[in-house]
């Protein structure tokens, strides 16, 4: 595979970014955003935002597609993203990379700027911009909306798992945590164990350093299982009434 060589992203930043309209404005130097808008492999301002599922940090596309032709594990995090297929684990940020242009001045100019002088120099073809359609207008909105019965609800065909998540305790001296009120579930079969423990992680507001074990039946889930392989793999047992269930457990790192 070809490398994606355009933008080698070392534009310094010197505007402010101010809080009012006002005289007294108070402006932020842009250096200040640097964690959040540029890349952690290139060090340049994100192009091509794209988010690792399982962790969400964001990289460059070439970056990141470049970093997973020897590495399957997550650059800043170090967690494995997926054991033989990382790319199937990274999802374009169009709004950050919005952002991104947005703070940068001539940032998207000079990108594409060089993405025609690669093209123009291999005598390759333009590949045309995304077009995004615009949105309907308000009166046809309203009409479709007004043609569904209100007793309807579809669900999308990709939420095709129903999850319940019974929590079977803690370890001795794990009291703080916040109950999750979210027990059921609705997910695509092909979202990981990982997916489902980052989900807890969030809702009941734990702590990098409480485990979080995942359990369908007798069997102690890994992280890189998807769902749709638990549910086929295990079978009738591990559901309750068309729901798949998995137990999970807290537990504290052992004292040295």
């Amino acid at each position: 595979m070809s490398t994606l060589p355009y933008g080698r992203k070392n534009h310094e930043g010197s505007m402010g970014i101010s809080d009012s309209d006002s005289e007294d404005e108070t402006k932020i130097p842009l250096s200040q955003f640097y964690p959040y808008i540029r890349c952690a492999l290139c060090c340049g301002f994100l192009i091509d935002a794209t988010t690792i599922t399982e962790c969400l940090h964001t990289f460059c596309k070439s970056c990141i597609v470049k970093h997973f032709f020897y590495s399957n594990r997550c650059p800043t995090c170090n967690i494995v993203v997926h054991q033989t297929q990382p790319l199937y684990n990274i999802r374009p940020d169009r709004q950050l990379q919005d952002i991104v242009y947005k703070m940068v001045p001539f940032l998207e100019e000079s990108e594409r700027e060089q993405m025609i002088k690669f093209y123009k120099m291999r005598g390759l073809e333009m590949p045309n911009p995304v077009v995004v359609s615009p949105p309907p207008p308000v009166a046809l909105r309203r009409q479709k909306k007004d043609n569904v019965p209100q007793s309807v609800f579809t669900i999308p065909p990709e939420l095709n798992v129903s999850l319940l998540l019974e929590f079977v305790g803690a370890e001795e001296g794990i009291s703080d945590y916040k109950p999750l009120e979210r027990r059921y579930v609705r997910v695509s079969g092909e979202a990981t164990v990982r997916h489902v423990e980052l989900f807890i992680r969030r809702k009941m507001e734990l702590s990098p350093s409480c485990q979080v074990d995942v359990v369908c039946g007798d069997h102690l889930l890994d992280h890189c299982q998807s769902l749709k392989d638990i549910q086929n793999s295990v079978g009738e047992e591990a559901l309750q009434d068309g729901l798949l269930v998995l137990h999970f457990g807290l537990v504290l790192p052992s004292q040295p």
